[in-house]
C-alpha cells in the first residue's frame, strides 16, 4: 500500500469517526470468508458500517478528530481490528454482535466503542451496550413522564365530577322535609 493510498484511507476513517457519535472497534480475526459474508450482510440490513482497517491507520485517523482516544491503544488497537460506524443508535452494533453469536459464533469480540465520546472498552460491556435506548426512546420515556401527572389530574376531576353531579341529582330527587 502507498502513502497516497494510507492517507486517503485515514482522511476517510477520519471523515467516519467524525460524522458518527458511535463506533465500535471489534477483533474479527479468525472467522471464515463465510462467516465475514454473513457479518457483513448483517450490518447492511441493519444500516451500520464495517471496515477492517490496520491499526496504525485506526490511530492516525483517531487522533485527527481532536478528541482523546489514547486509551484505545494499548487494549483496542492491537490484533486484527474492524471498525463498525452508526448514526443513529449506540446500542445498535452491540445488538448486531450479539444477535451474530447466537448462531454459535464466538467473533467478532467486542474491544472497544465511543458513545457520543464516551469509551467504553472490554467485552464484559457488551451486554449493558446493547441495553442502551436510543435518543427517540429516552424522548418518548420523558414525554410519558411529564403526561402522567396531568393524566392523573384530569383523571381525578372526571371521576369527582361524575361524583358531584351524582351526589347533586340524587339531593334533589329526595323530597324536601320540613
Amino acid at each position: 500500500m502507498t502513502k497516497e493510498e494510507k492517507g486517503h484511507i485515514i482522511e476517510d476513517l477520519s471523515q467516519k469517526f467524525a460524522e458518527n457519535n458511535f463506533f465500535y472497534i471489534t477483533d474479527a480475526g479468525g472467522l471464515t470468508v463465510d462467516e465475514v459474508n454473513k457479518f457483513r450482510k448483517l450490518c447492511y440490513a441493519r444500516n451500520i458500517e464495517y471496515k477492517v482497517v490496520k491499526n496504525s491507520l485506526i490511530k492516525k485517523a483517531l487522533l485527527n478528530t481532536k478528541k482523546d482516544y489514547s486509551s484505545f491503544d494499548d487494549k483496542v488497537l492491537t490484533g486484527f481490528s474492524g471498525v463498525l460506524f452508526s448514526k443513529e443508535s449506540g446500542s445498535a452494533p452491540a445488538k448486531l454482535l450479539k444477535e451474530f453469536r447466537k448462531n454459535g459464533a464466538e467473533k467478532p469480540i467486542f474491544k472497544g466503542a465511543s458513545i457520543d465520546s464516551d469509551i467504553i472498552i472490554g467485552e464484559e460491556n457488551l451486554d449493558m451496550l446493547s441495553k442502551l435506548k436510543t435518543k427517540h426512546e429516552l424522548v418518548g420515556d420523558i414525554i410519558s413522564i411529564l403526561q402522567s401527572p396531568a393524566k392523573n389530574v384530569i383523571s381525578a376531576l372526571q371521576s369527582s365530577g361524575n361524583k358531584l353531579s351524582g351526589i347533586v341529582k340524587t339531593l334533589s330527587e329526595r323530597p324536601e322535609t320540613k
